[in-house]
């Protein structure tokens, strides 16, 4: 009976380090949106810190320096959860093996992981046993090292298209700030190769937030800067053009579109985040015509050519909106976005809840 209990709790001990060290590959080496128990758990918990931590914060500003450091803590917690997981396995082999009491195997464990050699092994399989253990301590802790790098360039090549939005869009961004100034200059005819570029930013987020999910929550260096805003700003500016605005057809900003929605929704769907894959034109969303008609009154007195038939411009407007609504709007819950017009300003609050995945309508 001894044995029976002995192997037990031996198999246990191999089944949590092989379910920490693919949990680690998952997280660092495979690149695509693979949900990990372990990281998920890790973040959840940090999370709950964070919020506990936030109830004092009476402003925004103070919210954001305290969530600064949420991504990057929980980041640095992973491999902290793997090495004492992977102690408590090999702490749990150990003992199967004989080495009694419970603390002289943690000893054993602790030894090993951290190559430090003051327990020896005693025969051949506990040497087996340490030298396994001391690859996957010192190959978690490389994982890791290669992985930060990788995170960080990311990170700068989505911020440098951020924060060059200031200059257009404002800080906050929105896109009524961004075709005022387009149309105070005559430039909204001109954005073809700035809807290129944010396709491509679009298209980058697009794999790099699904690989590494864990981006979706570090945030820009300035309070007022958001990924998610710039985005939100960025597609509606490019709503705006193609429904509402009496100029030269811009299929670049279509395509934009389209780039960003289907971004947002790739992210999402690690989040199992909630939305209707294939919405209808007139399906509601979270703007008022009487918000939309003010924008168009800004953009007309700055300058800008508007479409005489509002009533369609609205209709097409709110058919390309409903494309991304839903899911930006969470993400603006879900990433504690600076407020901004038509994005954060109305973020709907953040719950997993599946729906069934079909075919988006391409309105192209």
């Amino acid at each position: 009976m001894h044995s029976v209990v002995a192997a037990l709790v031996g198999l246990a001990g191999g089944v949590c380090v092989l379910l920490t060290v693919v949990s680690a590959v998952k997280t660092v080496v495979v690149p695509r949106a693979s949900p990990v128990l372990i990281t998920r758990v890790v973040f959840v918990a940090m999370r709950g810190l964070f919020a506990a931590v936030l109830w004092r914060s009476r402003d925004f500003r103070s919210k954001d320096r305290v969530m600064a450091l949420y991504a990057p803590f929980s980041l640095l917690m992973l491999p902290v959860v793997w090495l004492v997981l992977v102690v408590g396995g090999y702490t749990a082999a150990f003992w199967s093996l004989g080495v009694r009491p419970w603390p002289e195997a943690f000893l054993e464990s602790g030894s090993s992981l951290l190559t430090l050699g003051f327990r020896p092994p005693t025969d051949t399989i506990t040497a087996l046993l340490t030298f396994s253990e001391a690859v996957i301590g010192l190959g978690l802790l490389a994982l890791l090292v290669s992985y930060l790098p990788s995170i960080y360039a990311s990170y700068s090549r989505r911020e440098l298209m951020v924060t060059a939005l200031d200059s257009q869009a404002g800080s906050p961004p929105s896109a009524a700030e961004l075709l005022e100034r387009e149309a105070r200059i005559d430039g909204i005819g001109e954005l073809d190769t700035f809807w290129q570029e944010w396709a491509r930013w679009f298209a980058d987020i697009a794999e790099t937030h699904t690989s590494t999910p864990s981006l979706v929550y570090f945030r820009s260096p300035q309070p007022d800067r958001s990924w998610v805003t710039a985005a939100g700003a960025v597609l509606d500016a490019a709503a705006l053009v193609a429904s509402t605005l009496d100029a030269p057809k811009q299929p670049s900003a279509d395509l934009c579109i389209r780039s960003g929605y289907l971004a947002l929704r790739n992210i999402g769907d690690f989040f199992v985040m909630p939305y209707d894959p294939d919405p209808a034109p007139d399906d509601p969303i979270s703007i008022t015509r009487a918000e939309y008609d003010a924008v168009c009154l800004r953009i007309a007195e700055a300058g800008g050519r508007l479409k005489p038939d509002r009533d369609q411009s609205w209709r097409d407007f709110a058919g390309w909106r409903v494309n991304y609504d839903a899911v930006l709007l969470r993400f603006a819950s879900l990433c504690m976005a600076a407020p901004a017009l038509w994005s954060s300003d109305r973020a709907v609050p953040f719950s997993r809840a599946p729906v069934t995945r079909r075919r988006a309508r391409s309105r192209l």
